[in-house]
């Protein structure tokens, strides 16, 4: 499929050819079944000409449409402490503190609200007889950041 590109923004690229328009969605922001990130940058430029096998947007393991799953370094996987399952021990503090190995996790919540003989229960940050530093991590809506 060979067009030009006709519109493009974060949530979607629009290609048209000679015999149509279509529409490429672009994932932003969604949570995977692992509780990471997918997100999706356009690569292409409106009005640019694009054919058959160009690149029109990247991903969480992709740079320039290559293959990029991470960095390679060396570790040392010994047992520790008279344990030997699953223990592994990180050699360089640097990879933590310059954040070299960071990624971005998306959970899902879900609270669900009865009906009292008062009335049905609100969320809320508005907690009467509480002192301020027990509230002081609960957002406006009353949720734990």
């Amino acid at each position: 499929y060979e067009g030009k590109i006709t519109y493009t923004e974060s949530q979607k690229i629009l290609l048209s050819s000679t015999e149509s328009t279509i529409s490429i969605p672009l994932v932003m922001y969604q949570r995977s079944n692992k509780n990471t990130c997918i997100h999706q940058k356009p690569q292409v430029r409106q009005g640019k000409c694009i054919k058959k096998g160009q690149i029109l947007a990247d991903g969480a393991a992709t740079v320039e449409g290559e293959l990029a799953l991470g960095k390679n370094v060396l570790v040392a996987y010994m047992p520790w402490e008279g344990y030997n399952f699953e223990d592994a021990v990180l050699i360089s503090e640097r990879l933590v503190y310059e954040q070299i190995y960071t990624s971005f996790h998306i959970r899902k919540y879900e609270i669900q609200t009865h009906m009292t003989n008062q009335g049905p229960e609100t969320i809320t940050k508005e907690i009467p007889h509480l002192e301020a530093h027990l509230l002081r991590n609960l957002d406006r809506n009353g949720i734990v950041m």
